[in-house]
C-alpha cells in the first residue's frame, strides 16, 4: 500500500461504481460494493484493523490518536473525519474506464484518443494553463474518469498511509468514511453518526487547488408527471391524449435565464435533466438550486404557474407536481464553528496553495452532514469537468490535496488547548 496517490487513483477509477437515480434501495447499484470491499481490504493491509463496510455500502474506519498520555495535548484534540464518496455520476458511463496519463502537458487542446469528438479545449479550461509541465489524467473519451470522487478517496487513503508511516506526525483520533450514492443525493441516507463519532469532518470532493468550500446550493428536486391516454394512432381522433406534447410545452416554458447553461456564481437555476415519456405517461425531472433556501419556494411557484398554463392547453392531460427536499446550504451552520474553517485555511497555506472560499454550484455530503450536526466543509481534489467525458485531473493538484490533509491534522494538534 506504500504507493503514490496516482497509482491508487488509477486503480480505483477502473472499478465501475456508477449510481442509478430513482432506485429505492441503498446502494442504488450493487457494483459500488466492489470498490467498498477493496478499500476495506487495503485499509486492513495498512493496519487499520476496524475497517468495515456495512449492508448499505458505507465504509467506516478509524486511525487512533498517537498522542502520548504525557503530552499536554493528550485528550484535547477533537476527533476529525475525512469523507469521500464511492459512486460516480449517472450522467456518463463509468464502465470500462481507460485512464491515460499525459506526463508532461505542454499546453493546447487535448484530443482524447478513442473519441475525436471529445476534446478538452484550452479555451474552455483556463486552469490547463496552470498545469504546464504537470501530469494530467484523462480518459480515452468514451467514459467519465470518475475522479469525482475517487480522487478524494485516493487522497484520504494516501494520507492515512502517510500518517501510519510517520508516527512523528502527532494527531488526534481520525475517522474515515466512504459513502455510496452521493451523486444521486442519497449519500447520507444511512450515514451512522454515532459510529462515525467525530466532532468535525471534511469532505474531499472539490475543484482546483486552493478552492475551499463552506457554502453550497440549497437543493430540491421536482417531478412533473403528465398522464394521457393511448390508443392505436389510426383511430386516435378525439380519443388519444398525448402526454408527451404536454411535457414538451412544460419544457419550453422553463425560464431560459434560469438554466445551468446561462447562470454562474450565486445565480439560481431550474434544470430539466431527465425525461421519460410515452403517450400515456411522461415524467420530467428537475433540479432546483438556489443559495437562498427561500428561493426554492419561488422556483416551486414558477413550476406551478407553468403547469397552470400547460393545463389550459391540454385540458384532458392530468399534470402532477412533486417536490422532494434534497439538501440545504451549509454556510449558516459552518459559520458557527470558525475553528473548522480557520484550521482548514491554515493547512492549505502550509501545503503551499493560495486558499480561497468559493461557493459550490452543487452539493456535497457535507451539506446534509452539517445539518445533521457534523460541521463538514469541503476540500479541493484538482478534478475538472466533472460528470463528463472530458473530465481531467492534475496529479500535482491531487498531491497538494494530500499535503493539505496532512497539514490539517497537524494544525488541529497544534491549536488544541
Amino acid at each position: 500500500m506504500n504507493e503514490p496517490v496516482l497509482d491508487k487513483l488509477l486503480r480505483y477509477v477502473q472499478i465501475d461504481t456508477q449510481s442509478k437515480d430513482g432506485e429505492e434501495k441503498t446502494p442504488s447499484t450493487e457494483k459500488q460494493f466492489d470498490l467498498a470491499n477493496l478499500l476495506v481490504e487495503e485499509l486492513k493491509l495498512m493496519g487499520v484493523e476496524d475497517a468495515f463496510v456495512d449492508e448499505h455500502c458505507y465504509v467506516y474506519a478509524s486511525l487512533p490518536s498517537n498522542i502520548s498520555p504525557t503530552d499536554s495535548k493528550y485528550g484535547k484534540v477533537p476527533t476529525i473525519g475525512f469523507i469521500a464518496h464511492l459512486d460516480t455520476a449517472p450522467d456518463s458511463s463509468g464502465t470500462n474506464v481507460k485512464p491515460q496519463v499525459i506526463t508532461n502537458y505542454q499546453g493546447g487542446d487535448i484530443i482524447l484518443p478513442a473519441n475525436p469528438n471529445a476534446i478538452i479545449k484550452e479555451s474552455e479550461n483556463p486552469n490547463l494553463q496552470k498545469c504546464i509541465g504537470q501530469a494530467i489524467v484523462t480518459t480515452d473519451g468514451t467514459t467519465l474518469l470518475g475522479a469525482d470522487d475517487k480522487a478524494g478517496i485516493a487522497a484520504i487513503m494516501t494520507t492515512i498511509q502517510t500518517l501510519i508511516n510517520n508516527p512523528d506526525i502527532l494527531h488526534g483520533d481520525i475517522r474515515i468514511a466512504f459513502t455510496p450514492d452521493e451523486e444521486i443525493g442519497q449519500g447520507t441516507k444511512y450515514f451512522d453518526m454515532s459510529n462515525f463519532n467525530a466532532k468535525y469532518a471534511y469532505t474531499v470532493d472539490g475543484d482546483f487547488p486552493g478552492e475551499l468550500n463552506k457554502e453550497t446550493f440549497s437543493a430540491d428536486s421536482a417531478i412533473i408527471t403528465a398522464y394521457g391516454r393511448d390508443i392505436h394512432p389510426g383511430m386516435a381522433k378525439n380519443i388519444m391524449v398525448n402526454s408527451i406534447r404536454a411535457i414538451a410545452d412544460v419544457v419550453v416554458r422553463t425560464p431560459k435565464d434560469m438554466a445551468p447553461e446561462t447562470t454562474e456564481g450565486y445565480e439560481p437555476y431550474i434544470h430539466p435533466h431527465s425525461l421519460d415519456g410515452t403517450v400515456s405517461k411522461s415524467t420530467l425531472r428537475f433540479l432546483l438550486r438556489d443559495f437562498r433556501t427561500e428561493g426554492l419556494k419561488e422556483q416551486k411557484i414558477i413550476l406551478e404557474k407553468i403547469i397552470e398554463e400547460v393545463q389550459l392547453l391540454h385540458p384532458k392531460v392530468k399534470l402532477d407536481l412533486e417536490i422532494i427536499e434534497m439538501y440545504r446550504n451549509m454556510r449558516e451552520e459552518l459559520d458557527k464553528h470558525p475553528d473548522v474553517l480557520d484550521n482548514l485555511w491554515e493547512a492549505a497555506i502550509r501545503a503551499g496553495v493560495e486558499p480561497y472560499w468559493s461557493p459550490i454550484r452543487g452539493g456535497t455530503d457535507g451539506s446534509r452532514l452539517t445539518a445533521m450536526g457534523l460541521p463538514t466543509p469541503n476540500i479541493f481534489t484538482g478534478t475538472q469537468n466533472l460528470h463528463s467525458l472530458t473530465e481531467w485531473l492534475s496529479v500535482e493538484s491531487l498531491n497538494l490535496t494530500v499535503k493539505t490533509l496532512i497539514e490539517l491534522v497537524k494544525v488541529w494538534y497544534e491549536r488544541s488547548k
